[in-house]
């Protein structure tokens, strides 16, 4: 692995050496990447198109990045940040490279998460966009324009990943392609009208079961913090070391959703009905409400009070753009109608 990972650092160099002029452009792009937006930007805007695609956007997401979690366990994966030091094979002739704000995520870095959420959740929006142009128009060409806009996207995040020193290449492949796989199945097994009981299940299941498997291999000797420390030790600037970015704040984050989507199902099984005009409203208003809900600051101390708030935030996500908002923006225009 030692070449491999050699020349991903030279690629890395070469990379920023000829774009650093679009780091700006980077940045927001492996931002668009993070699979925090695709529970915050592309559920809601997905879902005030297509119930049934919003709800199967934050199913795939959730899965794909707990499956994310336990093959980043399984994996053990470098990250070129740290790895650059560790290695000690470049003392004599040190890469020309920096680190970026976003560089210094403490997960494991194999596979890309980014990568292979991005891969998963968005197969579901070109696949229910492409089918969509297909029955309208007949149009092979239009039909096959959101699959090329699919590839160019994963290109893009790919290289944004590689560009801040978060991933080698072959974990952005590796990713793509296991989310791309999983976007497949998980899109033909939407939970759509589960009962509550699935969701509750599901989401204590793969909590505990999660501790459990951390637990066991902790009890084998296997020390699964081990990425937390190196990102500690060799993270250009400590404030660039988040919390959030630990591998158990996204299990809380796909927990707290799953059972956030079965609750919002629970309460309004069927949705709001709303026209074109406050189906744009409730998606403003519910992306408003969304920026501000992770925007709140949560006490990194002790670590379980954060986690069990990270939680609760995402456990309102559905909630806000399923239910709160629709149901407000419902209740108003009905009644204006009305009067």
């Amino acid at each position: 692995m030692e070449t491999v990972y050699t020349q991903g650092i030279w690629m890395a160099e070469r990379l920023q050496q000829r774009t650093m002029s679009q780091e700006n452009m980077w940045q927001l792009v492996t931002h668009i990447g993070d699979p925090k937006a695709a529970f915050l930007l592309v559920f809601p805007f997905t879902y005030f198109i297509s119930k049934r695609a919003g709800v199967a956007v934050l199913w795939v997401a959730a899965i794909s990045e707990w499956l994310n979690l336990v093959f980043k366990w399984m994996l053990f994966g470098e990250r070129p940040y740290w790895w650059i030091a560790e290695s000690r094979l470049f003392i004599n002739n040190q890469p020309n490279i920096h680190q970026f704000s976003s560089t210094c995520e403490t997960g494991p870095g194999s596979p890309s998460g980014h990568a292979m959420v991005t891969a998963a959740v968005w197969w579901v929006v070109v696949s229910s966009l492409g089918s969509y142009l297909h029955s309208r128009t007949h149009s092979v060409m239009l039909s096959a324009a959101p699959y090329l806009l699919y590839v160019v996207m994963l290109v893009a995040v790919g290289i944004s990943r590689i560009f801040i020193l978060a991933h080698f290449p072959h974990q952005v492949i590796a990713g793509s392609i296991t989310g791309f796989i999983l976007g497949i199945f998980l899109s033909r097994r939407v939970p759509e009208g589960r009962p509550l009981l699935f969701f509750f299940s599901l989401s204590v299941g793969l909590l505990l079961g999660t501790v459990m498997l951390h637990a066991g291999l902790r009890q084998l000797g296997i020390d699964l913090s081990w990425s937390i420390a190196l990102a500690k030790k060799w993270c250009s600037r400590a404030e660039w070391v988040r919390l959030d970015s630990a591998p158990f704040s996204s299990l809380t984050r796909d927990c707290g959703a799953l059972l956030g989507l079965g609750l919002a199902q629970y309460w309004k099984p069927g949705g709001w009905p709303l026209r074109l005009a406050p189906r744009a409203l409730s998606l403003a208003i519910s992306s408003m409400g969304l920026y501000h809900v992770n925007r709140l600051p949560l006490p990194v101390r002790p670590p379980g009070l954060f986690y069990g708030l990270f939680f609760v935030k995402f456990v309102m996500v559905p909630q806000v753009v399923m239910v709160l908002v629709p149901g407000l923006v419902h209740l108003v225009t009905h009644r204006r109608r009305n009067d």
